[in-house]
């Protein structure tokens, strides 16, 4: 189906205005202003109550946790905020973290993982696990109910999946759910949609390639399957997942394939692939009303593979 019309008039009007440099031409603190200025702090959007606070791991990792408006126990989403390993923060996830929580009834753990280049591969995957782990021995701290989920979007989507095989592997915390928002989840550029989508959709090809190089400048670790999860020798026995795609996004056709082979190894998995959408989609819910149905049927999902978990 064509862009959404809501998509089509912002593409519009960016086009229209002055030329702008991509974030792989902007010097990294540039990049990470912009991006804040793209998804900024809205605290008018509803949420019970906000905690910030500094969790042990390699170091000291801020998170920041969202409650939502309701008394008694909650799943816990553990999550993953995007922008290529390089950019993003608390700030950048807020409102996405106050619209989970408020819509799943979950509690929210956003994590600040360290970005790159300050921190290269695999600083953010060593801090992402340190704060699933801790969030699981915490349980009744975070008014939780036994249930852990891992979310994230793009790199942070990247790092749920990376975090999923992980405690897999070395018998880490038990994950109820995989919430992989058009996440990152191979090196491989030949995907159609690579072609389809490279530029002029926001997330383009010289961007991810500037980001991939920003993160793991060895290119022979890209393919550990701690950086590109697609990698992985296999992908049996992992949560059930909970895969987001978006029709007009570079990287739709490797969260499909990411899906599809977490399937093919007997996994649950529930792909919803969003017509008409663009990559980042989560930031605009709340703005867009085309945005309104995918994140509700994403809530859906995911709270449908929680209950399972009993």
């Amino acid at each position: 189906m064509p862009i959404a019309p809501e998509y089509q008039a912002m593409l519009d009007q960016l086009a229209a205005g002055e030329p702008a440099p991509g974030l792989a031409e902007l010097p990294v603190a540039e990049g990470r202003a912009v991006y804040q200025a793209m998804r900024p702090v809205n605290p008018a959007l509803p949420i019970g109550r906000i905690e910030d606070t500094v969790i042990p791991g390699p170091h000291d990792i801020p998170i920041r946790i969202y409650y939502p408006d309701a008394s008694g126990t909650f799943p816990v989403m553990v999550f993953y905020h995007g922008g290529g390993w390089v950019i993003g923060d608390l700030e950048t996830a807020d409102a996405a973290c106050r619209n989970l929580a408020m819509a799943g009834q979950w509690v929210v753990v956003s994590v600040d993982y360290r970005l790159a280049p300050e921190h290269v591969f695999p600083a953010a995957v060593e801090d992402a696990y340190a704060a699933v782990v801790w969030a699981t021995e915490n349980t009744e701290r975070l008014q939780g109910n036994g249930r852990i989920a891992v979310g994230g979007e793009s790199a942070g989507g990247n790092l749920a999946a990376v975090v999923s095989l992980k405690a897999r592997d070395e018998d880490g915390p038990a994950i109820h759910c995989q919430c992989l928002l058009y996440p990152v989840t191979d090196i491989d550029t030949s995907h159609a949609s690579y072609a389809e989508n490279g530029s002029g959709y926001i997330l383009e090809e010289a961007t991810m390639a500037w980001f991939w190089a920003t993160y793991c400048p060895d290119a022979a670790l890209r393919r550990d399957p701690m950086a590109t999860p697609q990698s992985a020798v296999s992908l049996a026995n992992l949560p059930p997942a909970v895969v987001v795609t978006a029709e007009f996004d570079i990287l739709r056709d490797e969260g499909s394939a990411y899906a599809q082979a977490m399937q093919a190894a007997g996994g649950e998995v529930t792909h919803l692939n969003c017509a008409g959408l663009l990559h980042d989609f989560l930031g605009m819910v709340g703005v867009f009303q085309c945005v309104k149905a995918p994140f509700e049927e994403t809530v859906a999902a995911v709270n449908a593979a929680l209950a399972k978990a009993g």
